[in-house]
């Protein structure tokens, strides 16, 4: 197996993956390289495709040609409590196999490649390994990246949920990981992993829920056999995907270059779109919502609105909300309306680039503790956990209880504040170490939540 730790490493320093590794050539003139291959990102366990964005604005921001780039959205994110057994609103290991290679085929036929590379974060990676090694793939991908995917389970164990995708033991994980080798010959497989700060790769169960339960499977879990075996110390399970430390990885190995920047480079004028999707019976959805309204506010630094909105929009059967052109140093106040669910004013940084992946999201229906509250206001970073002592975490001015943030492993992406009267209309920061996002105190009575989201 080769396992490779990459401790701190500065990217001056020149660590190259073997599929990387050039010979050396007679002639003065190197060959002009091909053109690498496009790349479908694939979202893991509940998520959707706009966790990608910033991933995608730094391939951009390194020359990646934007129409050479897509992100799948699986239907229903949820796995199966059990694989085998139909679940209202989830998906299936072999749904999510099919809905993959569909996605490979449209890349592939919109941009006339003969194979893509493969990204995938958790659960994600699930059907790149399935396609390449049980569905015919491996001549049409040519990379395949798993980041933080628990390749030997979340948890082994033969009387707990024994067929659900993350069981070491279920009959899905058996078959991938059964042969002499976990990759296959001529596509270039690279994981990436953290050292002991993914939640979903630890010994002890409390993170499924199962405190003092051995889950037979430790930090090593994501690794292949055969596979070039990244570790990125300190980060956190998302952080192996969307972090630019692992697009840093990403890149390399398919375009075999060291990128120029790891920074994103901002447009003049981006333009953003997207689709409204809901959450029915509390279960994360991909699925179009239909008849919401989204209205889009400029704020100024206290989340204050400057003006009328720039845009009001009624969704429809697809759930496009847009589109609509913003500077690239803007605020904003971007206002879902859905019946079933509470008005949710979601304050998010600027956007320096145009995206297509601004998928919304309304929040949760309030709970009797939300309802008791004046005002309810969440503090979210979707593309990664915050970690209690390692991160600065901060809403209205305190520091979250072990209740919301458990200290050490880094486990959650939301912090909630209720409070009181005295803060309805008022502005109200979320700090994660040297970022700070301002939003507004709308009223519960009304049946409003506040979401300040960092990109």
């Amino acid at each position: 197996m080769n396992r490779r730790t990459l401790l701190g490493a500065s990217l001056a320093t020149p660590l190259l993956t073997p599929a990387l590794r050039r010979p050396a050539f007679a002639q003065s003139a190197p060959p002009t390289p091909a053109a690498p291959p496009p790349i479908l990102f694939i979202h893991g366990n509940g998520d959707h495709s706009a966790l990608w964005t910033t991933t995608l604005w730094r391939f951009e921001s390194n020359g990646f040609p934007r129409d050479r780039m897509a992100a799948l959205d699986l239907e229903n994110p949820l796995a199966r409590d059990d694989d085998g057994v139909a679940q209202p609103l989830r998906s299936s290991s072999a749904e999510f196999l099919q809905a993959t290679a569909r996605a490979i085929t449209a890349l592939r036929r919109r941009t006339g490649a003969d194979r893509v590379a493969l990204v995938g974060n958790s659960r994600g990676g699930y059907p790149i390994r399935n396609h390449v090694l049980h569905n015919n793939g491996a001549a049409e991908v040519s990379h395949a990246v798993l980041c933080g995917t628990p390749n030997h389970g979340v948890w082994d164990s033969a009387d707990w949920r024994p067929n659900s995708e993350f069981n070491g033991r279920s009959a899905f994980l058996r078959k991938l990981n059964g042969g002499s080798t976990d990759v296959a010959e001529g596509t270039a497989f690279l994981t990436l992993r953290s050292d002991a700060n993914d939640l979903y790769a630890q010994p002890d169960g409390r993170y499924i829920g199962r405190p003092g339960t051995p889950t037979g499977v430790d930090a090593a879990g994501p690794e292949l056999r055969g596979a070039t075996n990244l570790v990125l110390p300190g980060v956190d399970h998302r952080e192996t995907a969307y972090s630019p430390r692992a697009f840093r990885e990403m890149y390399r190995l398919i375009t075999g270059a060291e990128p120029s920047t790891l920074a994103i480079l901002p447009e003049g004028r981006p333009v953003l779109n997207g689709r409204v999707t809901g959450t029915p019976g509390g279960v994360q959805n991909n699925k179009p919502l239909p008849g919401a309204t989204v209205e889009v506010h400029r704020v100024d630094a206290a989340g204050v609105r400057m003006g009328p909105p720039i845009l009001k929009r009624l969704t429809r059967g697809d759930g496009i909300w847009g589109p609509v052109t913003v500077g690239p140093d803007w605020h904003l106040e971007i206002v879902v309306s859905a019946q079933d669910y509470p008005t949710t004013h979601f304050y998010r940084q600027p956007f320096p680039r145009s995206s297509n992946l601004v998928h919304l999201r309304p929040a949760r229906p309030l709970t009797a503790e939300d309802r008791e509250a004046a005002a309810v206001v969440l503090f979210t970073r979707p593309r990664a956990y915050f970690g209690l002592p390692r991160d600065v975490v901060l809403l209205d001015g305190r520091e979250p209880d072990a209740a919301q943030v458990p200290r050490g492993v880094a486990a959650s992406a939301t912090v909630t504040a209720r409070l009181g009267p005295q803060r309805l209309n008022t502005s109200i920061a979320g700090v994660f170490n040297q970022q700070r996002l301002v939003g507004r105190a709308w009223p519960t009575v009304e049946g409003h939540v506040a979401v300040l989201e960092l990109s």
